[in-house]
This record gives C-alpha cells, sequence and structure tokens, in this order.
C-alpha cells in the first residue's frame, strides 16, 4: 500500500480529537461485543512485551505481574491519556509516541506483542504486521484481538456499506482479518475465538523458534 503521509496526518488530527470520547465508546463495545477478549489477550503475555497501537491504555489493568510493558501510539492526546491512566494504577510502563507501520525497535526485542482493536484502523494492517513478526523474538508470541469480516454474508455486505462512510472519514475498516495475514510470517495459531457471527476474532500465534 502506497503511504499517504498528508493522509496521514488527516488521521491522526481524527483521532487525536476523538481521544476524549474514546473510552465511552470503547465500553459500549467492550459490554456489546468483546466480553473478557482484553483479558484473554494482556493475560498470556510474559515477558518483555509491546503493546501496538495503546490508545488510551484501556489494556493496562489486564497485563499480569512481571510483564514489562512499552506502549507505543500514533496519537499523542490518546498517549497522554494512557499516561494517566498508567500513573493512576501505579503502573510505569514505557509509553511513546510510535508508528506501528514503522517500529522503532531492533529486529528480536520483545517477548510478546500485542495488538487489540487498531489494526481496523491502521492504514497499512499488513506492513504493521510485518513489523510485529519483526519486533519479536524467534518463539515469541503475537496476541491480537479486533473486529473482522463477519461469517455471514449479509452481514459482510452491511461492513462493506459501512466502509464507504467509515474509511473515508477515520480510516477504519470492518473487511479486514489479520489471521490471513499471519501464514506469510510462517506463525503457528495456537488459540483462536471468533464470535459475534464472526465479527470479533482473537488468536494467540507464536513465531517461528
Amino acid at each position: 500500500m502506497m503511504r499517504s503521509k498528508a493522509r496521514e496526518e488527516r488521521l491522526r488530527r481524527y483521532w487525536n480529537k476523538h481521544a476524549p470520547s474514546y473510552d465511552r465508546q470503547m465500553a459500549f463495545f467492550d459490554r456489546r461485543f468483546f466480553g473478557d477478549t482484553r483479558s484473554w489477550i494482556c493475560g498470556q503475555a510474559r515477558g518483555d512485551t509491546l503493546e501496538v497501537a495503546i490508545g488510551t491504555g484501556l489494556n493496562l489493568p489486564f497485563y499480569p505481574e512481571g510483564v514489562r510493558l512499552t506502549g507505543i501510539e500514533w496519537s499523542p492526546a490518546m498517549l497522554d491519556i494512557a499516561r494517566r491512566r498508567a500513573a493512576g494504577l501505579g503502573l510505569h510502563p514505557d509509553l511513546r509516541e510510535g508508528d506501528a507501520q514503522a517500529l522503532d525497535f531492533p529486529d528480536d526485542t520483545f517477548d510478546t506483542v500485542v495488538c487489540t482493536f487498531s489494526l481496523c484502523g491502521i492504514p497499512d494492517d499488513r506492513q504493521a504486521i510485518s513489523e510485529m513478526a519483526r519486533v519479536l523474538r524467534p518463539g515469541g508470541l503475537l496476541l491480537l484481538a479486533d473486529h473482522v469480516a463477519a461469517s455471514p454474508w449479509p452481514v459482510r455486505l452491511v461492513q462493506r456499506l459501512l466502509e464507504v462512510v467509515t474509511v473515508p472519514m477515520g480510516g477504519e475498516h470492518f473487511l479486514r482479518r489479520p489471521i490471513d495475514l499471519l501464514p506469510g510470517h510462517g506463525f503457528t495459531i495456537e488459540r483462536h475465538d471468533r464470535f459475534k457471527v464472526g465479527i470479533v476474532e482473537r488468536l494467540a500465534a507464536r513465531k517461528p523458534a
């Protein structure tokens, strides 16, 4: 995918603007659609862990003790909220601005990489997955959760119609499936759930040792 700096800056402004209302919106989706997905994902993290697109830090309460967490976020406004949330929880993660499509870390840096409900909004999801694979150590665990293309075709049709509005406005995609990108990087799927007529998908995948 050809990257457009102007488009990416417009999307950054969009997410900065929506940062104050993001938690309220996500609370609705957590209740209605995502269920225990945050604890399901974060509970599997071990060791040096990177959360890509950490947003406002909604996952922070769910990480086990002993995890050494680094979080990157594209939106400075969201990152400010994540820092305040971490301080309120008495946590000390390394939170920094960063681009999921060009992670500023050497190869083989992390034991675990986490990304929840964010690949739907990253302009180049393929590049983001490639970067996550690059910074994972051999044998490391990739933990992903997102809304994806539904199983029934009538629901996919509705999702396609939604994208006519959501992709130009905020870069929000409904028909992506990150799991389809993993075989090209040699990942082995160890755990996998898909529910709510296939709209929600979560998985744990192991990088080759």
